[in-house]
């Protein structure tokens, strides 16, 4: 019993840091700066200008700033842009076609740490592209179908708020983010102390063992097992510390970390999902068939990294 609360001590402490550490500081600013963004009628322009060329792949015009907080901000930051989609007009197709892009895709909180052991930054970027096209295109012309047929319906004619003070408007998006970061806590919590558990019982060891057999066959070390399960249990945070320690180590090669990128670094494991759920109810809602789509462009990813690495 001992060692099981030792467990869930040294899960709390891995997720407050998670929260305090990286979390609440990318939210707060990002929907900060979105909230002010929002007001002044900056998003509505941008937006105007990217919808026609987005639009092909069924994400509406301001689903960029999603992409763009994800490459070069991290996991948590596209929620800014869902929630303001939320309350727009836009459609639920669009949402989930922006959903299903953003978890297909790389998050900068991972990428540009790994880029000191060897990752290819330019590559993962590259494929992060094409496959959140993928992923959109899929969900909006496949998954989505069902949800209506209007291509986008949000309203760019998103009125001004030019009397609210910017420190006022600063400060109304920060809240918001706080209010996220504290829901998010729990399902982070739950989902390292469940890694922890099963590496305690030697469950990893044993997955390690099964699957030899298998990622010989692509080339790749059975110690990526260990960074591949804490990824999709515990997120790409949590991935990354783990894959910098068995790199240091020697365990783990940095041929494998190019191989497997396409593959691990992205939201879609347990808790990027569960953060971006909390955008909103219309997010929630479809969240399957966004998931569904997130595999398609994840899997091409994954398929072009194994090629060209």
């Amino acid at each position: 019993m001992e060692q099981i609360i030792q467990l869930i001590l040294v899960a709390g402490k891995t997720t407050v840091d998670l929260a305090l550490y990286v979390l609440l500081p990318v939210l707060v600013i990002m929907m900060a700066l979105m909230k002010l963004l929002e007001a002044r009628g900056i998003v509505a322009g941008i937006s105007k200008l990217l919808a026609p060329a987005l639009n092909r792949f069924g994400i509406p015009g301001m689903g960029v700033f999603a992409a763009l907080q994800l490459l070069f901000v991290g996991f948590a930051a596209p929620i800014a842009s869902l929630r303001l989609m939320e309350s727009n007009g836009t459609s639920r197709r669009g949402i989930a076609a922006t959903l299903a892009m953003v978890l297909a895709m790389s998050q900068a909180n991972v990428v540009f740490p790994m880029a000191a052991i060897g990752l290819d930054v330019g590559g993962v970027i590259l494929t992060s592209i094409i496959g959140g096209l993928v992923a959109a295109s899929t969900t909006y012309y496949l998954f989505t179908r069902s949800l209506g047929s209007d291509v986008i319906t949000e309203s760019l004619e998103i009125e001004r708020d030019n009397k609210t003070s910017t420190v006022n408007l600063l400060i109304a998006g920060g809240q918001e983010a706080v209010e996220i970061v504290w829901k998010s806590v729990p399902i982070i919590l739950i989902a390292i102390f469940i890694v922890n558990l099963i590496q305690y019982f030697g469950i990893i060891g044993l997955i390690e063992t099964l699957a030899t057999p298998l990622f010989n066959l692509f080339g790749l070390s059975s110690a990526a097992v260990l960074p591949i399960v804490t990824k999709f249990m515990a997120g790409g945070t949590a991935m990354l510390g783990v894959s910098m320690q068995l790199v240091q180590e020697g365990t783990l090669s940095i041929a494998d970390i190019n191989r497997l990128a396409g593959f691990m670094v992205n939201p879609l494991d347990l808790v990027g999902i569960a953060l971006l759920m909390s955008a909103g109810p219309k997010t929630a809602s479809i969240v399957r068939p966004a998931i569904v789509g997130a595999i398609c462009g994840v899997s091409v990813r994954a398929i072009l990294h194994l090629i060209f690495y």
